[in-house]
């Protein structure tokens, strides 16, 4: 499988700034602010002439599940989840100032797998309307649920903890890589201290001039994930968008070693 070529960022304009061009968010107040990254876009396009169209956006429709009452709900908790979806949307197009979203996907499976499939329907159709480029979903370790969604229409993203304590998602990973599915990952550094620790990985990424969150980064793009970033810090910033271009000074058997056989992405 070829190298992923980005890595994403969840939300801040100053990452912008740095080089990143790739955004995650979601519809979801409980957790995010969706429409100050609109705001960011704004500030982008009319002071420093990053247009939309540079810009890869991605955000969530979040089950009401993972809403929370004491804050201003996107849609009507008693519609259908169909209804509850266009209406989410149609929140998201307005907090993010934009007509069409790179990538839509669910925040989570919902309650069963009937509820899961009219979601995804929902999300088919703002697909074939021209309004959505990809669709997926997201916190998915069961790929039952990838098989029964994709028996209706392909699964494009696939968004997941990966870390040591679930063996870095190992059979979902395997299936999106069968099936052509962009695989993005959180918790991607703060979920593998051990591996950051790794005298190998260290020795690799001092032989290469990084650091060895840059060198774990790395090695999951090698393995056709795509890591999501929420650093705060700009020099953090500056080093992961350095990621896609860099070169690690490693044997081929050395590299095979710490991505297979360390079960990161296999």
């Amino acid at each position: 499988m070829a190298a992923v070529k980005k890595i994403i960022y969840g939300t801040a304009w100053r990452a912008v700034l740095h080089g990143f061009r790739a955004i995650d968010t979601a519809c979801q107040p409980k957790h995010y602010r969706e429409d100050l990254v609109g705001e960011a876009l704004l500030t982008l396009q009319k002071q420093h002439g990053i247009q939309r169209a540079d810009i890869f956006i991605q955000t969530k429709y979040t089950p009401i599940g993972g809403q929370t009452r004491s804050k201003p709900l996107p849609y009507d908790p008693e519609a259908s989840i169909t209804e509850q979806i266009r209406a989410s949307f149609a929140k998201s197009l307005s907090n993010l100032h934009t007509t069409y979203l790179d990538s839509y996907i669910l925040h989570s499976p919902l309650p069963t797998l009937e509820e899961t499939l009219e979601a995804w329907a929902a999300l088919g159709a703002l697909q074939d309307a021209g309004h959505v480029r990809a669709i997926g979903v997201s916190n998915t370790y069961d790929v039952r649920v990838l098989e029964a969604l994709a028996a209706v229409r392909p699964v494009q993203v696939v968004q997941n903890r990966w870390h040591e304590k679930n063996h870095w998602d190992r059979e979902v990973c395997a299936y999106c890589r069968q099936h052509g599915i962009e695989y993005q990952s959180f918790w991607t550094l703060s979920g593998s201290p051990s591996l950051l620790a790794n005298p190998e990985l260290v020795d690799i990424a001092n032989a290469s001039g990084c650091t060895p969150a840059q060198a774990v980064f790395k090695f999951a793009m090698l393995g056709g994930v795509t890591p999501l970033s929420g650093t705060t810090d700009e020099t953090h910033m500056v080093e992961s968008v350095a990621v896609p271009a860099l070169e690690l000074k490693a044997s081929s058997t050395e590299l095979e070693g710490l991505v297979w056989g360390r079960n990161l992405v296999s």
